[in-house]
């Protein structure tokens, strides 16, 4: 089976179970109205996923209007709260020790600083935010880099991180790790969230203000303690993250993405994602409670809207019949419910506001960033939304032959190259900061 087979068309085109051509679709445009034929590994395993995105809806008006409010401020490193900082690394807690393989593993926590911000938004469970430091038992002498964690979707604990990445990296290159646990996630998960299943598309927004606040704070007590060059990191949704991190920290600093791309909006409006999605319950709460299309949609801003919050013709996507690009033949047989042009208008809208990288500062530089794409990714299509390489003029980029999910599974050692990459980069350029 050949799981990455590609064709080219002037129409779009997606794959079946069932036969390797290209099915058409009924007249969808997007960008340069091209589709790829994307990895039916992808498909296939987020087809037998159980886990459901944004159980319960879009969120309580009022907190998506106080959580864009908040992302208006900390998308911009001039107008970014800085107060949180001070003095916040007496805050971290470390408590626990322990010696595993070549590595030294510091178990800590600290109050995420969102609590200063959001205090009523904030589950119990997430007010705390937990990591693990993965330190080379034998520290090499000279500079200490150090990566900085972030996790993917369904990217439980420290374990799976600690596993591919960070002890590997100590084994290979002797570079150092920290890895934070995601808000609703693992040790910080609502007791009432099943899985990976956000209740909430303000869940996600949430979860991305605390990552940006929750990173300056190792960030700072990581160069506090010595280590340097620092780099973030983060695979899929990992990946934006490191790059809401890496945007927020006011010096050059190290970033390698992969598996990820400019917006989460074309995460949830085209890639497989989409299927996971409530769209009928997202559709009911868009019509009854008017606060979303007023209130909500007056703060929303995209990069890609035209002046009159329509988006550009070439990143817009159109769906006669009222049939997403991604539904393929597989989602009509179990019934699927296609998203209204409203719904998925509002979503793209939403989701461009508080992930796209358009909206947050440019890192200071550029040319430490190094992506890593999957060239046949199902769950991050770079269809319909501007390049990231265009956002950030100086970037580099490497692609892997593969789609999304055989990437993660046998590519790891790609990703630690990148990293490795940036490291070197970074002690050749600012060598006295390194030495």
């Amino acid at each position: 089976l050949n799981l990455t087979q590609c064709h080219y068309q002037t129409i779009a085109v997606c794959w079946n179970t069932e036969s390797t051509k290209p099915k058409k679709l009924h007249n969808i445009h997007v960008g340069i109205a091209v589709y790829r034929m994307e990895s039916r590994l992808d498909h296939l395993y987020r087809s037998i996923l159980l886990t459901k995105f944004f159980t319960r809806g879009w969120g309580h008006p009022d907190h998506l209007q106080k959580i864009i409010k908040l992302r208006k401020l900390v998308g911009s490193r001039k107008t970014a709260p800085q107060e949180y900082l001070i003095n916040q690394d007496k805050n971290i807690t470390i408590t626990k020790e322990e010696t595993q393989d070549d590595a030294i593993l510091l178990t800590g926590h600290f109050p995420t600083p969102v609590m200063n911000y959001l205090p009523d938004m904030c589950p119990p469970e997430i007010q705390q935010a937990h990591f693990q430091a993965v330190l080379p038992k034998s520290p090499s002498p000279g500079p200490r880099p150090l990566v900085l964690q972030f996790a993917g979707t369904g990217d439980h604990f420290f374990w799976k991180r600690r596993k591919l990445m960070a002890l590997p990296m100590i084994k290979e290159r002797n570079v150092a790790s920290i890895i934070l646990e995601n808000p609703y996630y693992g040790l910080r998960k609502p007791k009432s969230q099943l899985r990976s299943s956000l209740h909430h598309v303000s869940d996600l927004f949430l979860m991305g203000a605390c990552i940006i606040m929750e990173s300056q704070v190792l960030l700072r007590w990581a160069q506090k303690e010595g280590f340097g060059p620092l780099c973030c990191h983060g695979i899929s949704m990992g990946g934006n993250m490191a790059c809401l991190a890496a945007s927020a920290w006011p010096h050059p600093i190290g970033l390698v993405p992969c598996l990820s791309w400019t917006s989460g909006s074309v995460t949830f409006c085209q890639g497989v994602m989409s299927k996971a999605i409530n769209w009928k319950l997202m559709e009911e709460q868009l019509t009854m409670t008017k606060e979303y299309r007023n209130d909500v949609w007056n703060l929303v801003d995209s990069p890609e809207f035209d002046s009159e919050k329509r988006y550009l013709s070439k990143h817009r996507v159109s769906v006669d019949d009222n049939h997403h690009p991604i539904l393929s033949k597989m989602g009509r047989r179990t019934k699927q419910h296609h998203p209204s042009p409203d719904a998925l208008h509002f979503m793209r809208g939403l989701m461009d506001e508080c992930t796209h990288l358009g909206n947050y500062s440019t890192p200071v530089d550029t040319e430490l960033v190094e992506l890593v794409l999957a060239e046949y990714d199902a769950y991050q299509p770079r269809q319909g939304v501007v390049p990231l390489h265009q956002l950030w003029p100086g970037c580099r980029t490497r692609t892997i032959e593969e789609g999304h999910i055989r990437s993660y599974l046998l590519k790891q050692h790609v990703f630690r190259s990148a990293v490795y990459d940036v490291l070197e980069r970074m002690g050749d350029k600012y060598p006295d900061t390194y030495a």
